[in-house]
């Protein structure tokens, strides 16, 4: 489809709500049937109908898993970074949503429903969709969706009528925005508004995008002042002590140090405990508990040469992590959408790239230099023992293994990155039962010991 047409059809949705219906209805079936559609569907949305296809979600049955129970809504709600930013949401949303005759919803990052909220008529008809609290509305199981798309491709999504994969839903218009946790870059969850097809507005993106980043600056206001909170218990125990030693929280995150140099994250064992451990960027350390974090001192021998074994796995379409193991115990740290490509390029170029590639390769841009350095600094903060720079690459002794999809077009699916694509199409071009790596001619240069296997 050319500029002009899609001009043309973002113009249509604009003023004509059921004219645009009918078109896109047209689009989805000739779309699904494999014919040629009048217009192409927008590439977030035809992107989205290829994961529905390849996993088996039926366009013409309107498929419900079963609700979570009452005990277990009200845990999660407990549990979820959400609560703290549900005045941000209802302020920045509600007023607006009820006039409008919309709802919103706030899902967990596994897009089950946890709170739902606004227009009384709307919510009764949200209840005969199943679209009400703790129900499941992933997309591996309702389809193309407000709430289960910006999981996956961890941007805001508007989907329009007869842009839901699911026939049923195709009289609703939904608009969500991925909430994302501003200490580490992981998903919590999504903030949607939906309702009936003609109180679509293409500003409603916008809106709700603004509102969850608001959402995500109320979290970091969260996280900042806990952190003040450690640091004011902790002071005064450091100013006691003589050696090495500062105080976390339970995520890693420096409150204060003495007698060292000041790191921002910590990278901790999964399970860490009161007493002796081994810590990968310091070796033996004492761990004593705080309120909302640690004591730890660091021993004055010297940290032994780890044995490591590093694991990268992307094999999942919403969540990615590095796993580090060895001599000095495991520890996993989950991956924000930008580290997940990075380390993804690195694991596959043993021979490590250049800030300039890693540019070409990230933004199709090798003059953003700075850019990949800032983010290169951060990858380090929780990775710096086990990588190399000029060029970036794991370091040699680190023995390495990268878990990718079964499905090559499910690699990264949220990355528009140019050299992920790319590592999309060469693994596109194998037909093996183990994944092909992009080889010399893409750009990419591929050395042991890096064992990829599809995830499962």
């Amino acid at each position: 489809m050319t500029h002009s047409t899609r001009k043309d059809v973002t113009r249509l949705v604009a003023l004509d709500a059921t004219q645009a219906a009918r078109v896109l209805n047209e689009v989805r079936s000739a779309t699904l049937s494999g014919q040629r559609a009048p217009v192409a569907p927008r590439p977030v949305i035809e992107a989205s109908w290829g994961r529905m296809l390849r996993s088996g979600v039926d366009p013409d049955h309107d498929f419900r898993a079963g609700l979570l129970s009452r005990e277990e809504i009200e845990r999660r709600r407990q549990d979820s970074p959400l609560r703290h930013v549900l005045p941000v949401l209802r302020e920045g949303l509600l007023s607006v949503a009820d006039v409008a005759q919309h709802i919103m919803v706030v899902a967990d990052a596994e897009g089950r429903v946890l709170w739902r909220e606004g227009s009384s008529s709307v919510l009764r008809k949200a209840d005969g969709m199943g679209f009400e609290p703790g129900a499941d509305w992933g997309e591996r199981v309702v389809g193309t969706n407000g709430v289960g798309t910006p999981t996956v491709t961890r941007r805001p999504v508007q989907v329009f009528a007869s842009e839901h994969f699911v026939r049923s839903h195709a009289s609703w218009t939904c608009t969500g925005a991925p909430i994302t946790d501003p200490r580490d870059g992981r998903l919590i969850g999504v903030v949607d508004v939906s309702g009936p097809l003609e109180t679509m507005h293409p500003a409603t993106l916008a809106w709700v995008d603004a509102v969850a980043k608001l959402a995500e600056a109320r979290l970091r206001e969260v996280h900042l002042t806990s952190l003040e909170r450690l640091r004011a218990v902790a002071a005064p125990l450091l100013a006691k002590l003589g050696g090495r030693a500062l105080a976390v929280d339970t995520d890693g995150w420096t409150a204060a140090v003495t007698g060292m140099p000041y790191t921002g994250r910590v990278a901790l064992p999964t399970s860490l405990s009161a007493g002796h451990c081994l810590l990968p960027a310091w070796g033996p350390c004492t761990v004593e508990p705080l309120p909302g974090g640690w004591l730890i001192r660091i021993a004055d021998a010297p940290a032994p040469v780890p044995t490591t074994r590093v694991v990268l796995d992307v094999a999942h379409p919403r969540r990615w992590s590095v796993t580090v193991s060895g001599d000095t115990g495991s520890w996993t740290h989950e991956l924000s959408p930008r580290h997940a490509e990075l380390l993804y390029l690195l694991a596959i170029s043993r021979t490590g790239r250049t800030a300039a590639a890693l540019a070409s390769d990230v933004f199709g841009d090798p003059a953003r230099t700075v850019t990949v350095r800032a983010e290169m600094c951060r990858v380090r903060r929780y990775l710096g023992a086990f990588l190399e720079h000029r060029p970036y690459r794991f370091c040699d002794s680190a023995e390495v293994e990268l878990l990718a999809p079964a499905d090559p077009r499910d690699l990264l699916p949220h990355s528009v990155a140019p050299g992920v694509a790319r590592a999309r199409g060469s693994l596109l071009d194998h037909t093996g039962a183990q994944l092909a790596l992009p080889g010399p001619e893409a750009g990419f240069q591929l050395a042991p010991p890096l064992v990829p296997r599809p995830g499962v």
